[in-house]
């Protein structure tokens, strides 16, 4: 009798294990659309942030379209356009590979005045996790006209500062290249006066390798894109 009672429990909980399984399967396929949507709407916000334009989840779309729609471009290391789907393109993967064999998504925005920006997504590694962001260029391709910056799970307080509009501004009006035309990218730095400085902005105090890892994001991505600028 014991060992019946012992297999029946066993059997009710392998089948229940089974069905929870299943159900929670169907639920997240279920679900996978509306996630996939929001993962789109919130790329689109960031994007439309980037120049400026403020949006939520009902106008994003639209405020999209408007002033971005398919005026995208996908480009290679030289310069180069390739054949590609911009806002599909998954920056992450992309720096794992060999620098040749990149592609590299590229928005162009235009804004109520007729001025068109260029938007680069970036990607990096923040101290406990992944940091992104997107940074506009003026039409001259060297001004920093916008930027901003998230991530996974920075320290409240000190790394998670970079998603502060406080750290962002000062991006504004930075230059990527220098008066000779050489690629510098902008550095984050601590301890000295950047006001002066056209390819530096301040660290945020005890965040130091997550401001190091913008650092190195922002030369590493717009690096990628050196070629197409000055061309």
């Amino acid at each position: 009798m014991d060992k019946q009672g012992n297999t029946y429990t066993v059997l009710y909980a392998v089948v229940m294990v089974v069905i929870v399984a299943a159900v929670l399967a169907f639920v997240s396929e279920s679900l996978k659309g509306i996630q996939n949507k929001n993962v789109e709407v919130a790329k689109k916000i960031d994007l439309l942030k980037s120049v400026g334009i403020i949006s939520d989840a009902t106008t994003a779309e639209e405020l999209y379209d408007k002033h971005i729609g398919e005026n995208t471009k996908v480009i290679n290391m030289s310069g180069n356009e390739v054949e590609g789907n911009a806002f599909t393109i998954d920056m992450s993967k992309e720096l794992r590979k060999e620098p040749k064999d990149r592609n590299y998504p590229l928005y162009i925005c235009k804004l109520a005045n007729g001025e068109e920006k260029i938007i680069i997504p970036l990607r990096g590694v923040g101290l406990w996790g992944p940091i992104w962001g997107y940074i506009s260029l003026n039409e001259d391709k060297n001004t920093v006209f916008g930027a901003i910056f998230d991530h996974k799970g920075e320290t409240p307080g000190l790394g998670a500062e970079i998603s502060k509009e406080f750290f962002q501004t000062p991006f504004q009006g930075k230059t990527i290249f220098d008066e000779s035309g050489s690629f510098t990218s902008i550095a984050v730095v601590k301890g000295v006066d950047t006001s002066s400085n056209e390819h530096a902005v301040d660290a945020i105090s005890g965040g130091t390798i997550t401001s190091n890892g913008v650092t190195d994001m922002l030369k590493e991505c717009l690096s990628g894109y050196e070629k197409y600028l000055k061309n």
